[in-house]
């Protein structure tokens, strides 16, 4: 943006939302105020916003029919949208995702929450473009000019990885309760890594493992909740029987999103270890796992190793319905996890190194 400050469009037709919203985002942004769909069009002749912030139960056109009239403009198909809106039901935010929207905020609003919010999405949208500009380029080169290519070519696997990045602390912030989990998930992971690798466990399965690249693309193994409603994620106690289903899903929805990234990517190993993390890191090694009931080694090792992992930093954690376990507690239920939920020749590799997960956990 070149040092300019990013326009947002906001769209309410409640003048107080309006003012509310004007005044939490004036600060960092420039703000323009619609209090209609039908407004929002008007401004957008002359002006093209970064963002825009649209709610949903308007009279006249409501939010689901103008971001459909937005996403079949080539002017104004691009321009992220987030929904801000009193309505709580799951199936409103799966429609206005299915539509198109980036996310979908519920009302009242909370200052912090809506300007981390955008601070991360209008991030991954200049990163997107900085990609697509560097994919143009590339193009461009002459094959004599190899030198050049190899350049540029480091510079999108920087790009590329602080957008893998970003994407996961987007996931984090959404699930505030979990801390650092992404972050001492990976060191977990590592640590399992390294004895497997050094006592030549499942030695056929990992020789051609790129390691590093596995451990950056774990921190995606929980991508999914990025389409898991806020009144889960943050819900201040234990899920219901229908909230734990509807939590479920995030495996699937994972597995989902690294598949369509897969298609666009000219690249795709670290996309294929993240949709493996994403997919299978709660299947149980007796098959009463989730999504899709794997058993034995037909769970991928990749997801056998991560749930123990996955496991131990939950148990060690707090949250709002349990207090943390000791680690020795934690070891131990693990431990008696063996043939159930965890394979038991990778539960032998982490008695092996838990002392490991106490250093590295404290």
């Amino acid at each position: 943006m070149n040092g300019e400050k990013a326009l947002i469009i906001m769209v309410d037709d409640n003048p107080a939302n309006l003012r509310i919203g004007k005044n939490i985002l004036a600060k960092k942004y420039t703000v323009a105020t619609a209090p209609s769909a039908e407004k929002l069009f008007n401004l957008l002749e002359n002006n093209i916003p970064d963002l825009i912030l649209l709610d949903v139960d308007m009279p006249g056109m409501d939010g689901y029919e103008a971001i459909k009239i937005l996403k079949s403009k080539i002017t104004t198909k691009n321009i992220p949208v987030i929904f801000l809106t009193a309505l709580t039901e799951s199936d409103s935010e799966l429609t206005a995702l299915t539509l198109g929207a980036i996310d979908y905020i519920t009302k009242p609003i909370q200052p912090s929450l809506l300007l981390k919010r955008i601070e991360v999405h209008l991030l991954v949208e200049a990163q997107k473009k900085t990609l697509e500009r560097q994919a143009d380029e590339l193009k461009n080169f002459n094959d004599n000019l190899q030198k050049m290519v190899d350049k540029k070519t480091q510079n999108i696997l920087q790009l590329q990885n602080a957008l893998l990045k970003t994407m996961a602390e987007l996931v984090e912030y959404r699930d505030d309760i979990t801390g650092k989990h992404i972050e001492r998930t990976q060191r977990g992971l590592r640590i399992l890594l390294d004895e497997i690798i050094a006592s030549g466990v499942y030695k056929e399965e990992t020789k051609d493992w790129d390691i590093e690249l596995l451990i950056q693309s774990s921190q995606l193994h929980d991508v999914g909740k990025i389409f898991i409603s806020d009144s889960i994620l943050r819900k201040p106690g234990k899920l219901s029987y229908d909230e734990f289903e509807d939590m479920k899903i995030h495996t699937h929805v994972g597995r989902q999103i690294m598949e369509k990234v897969e298609i666009l990517a000219m690249e795709s190993e670290f996309l294929k270890y993240a949709k493996t993390f994403a997919s299978s890191h709660h299947e149980w090694w007796d098959g009463t796992g989730y999504p899709y009931n794997l058993k034995g080694k037909d769970i991928p090792l990749l997801g056998r190793i991560m749930s123990i992992a996955d496991v131990y930093d939950a148990l060690v954690s707090v949250r709002p319905y349990k207090k943390a376990y000791t680690h020795d507690d934690a070891v131990e239920i693990i431990r008696k996890g063996t043939g159930t939920q965890f394979d038991p020749v990778l539960i032998d590799v982490f008695l092996r190194v838990s002392e490991r997960f106490r250093d590295e956990h404290g």
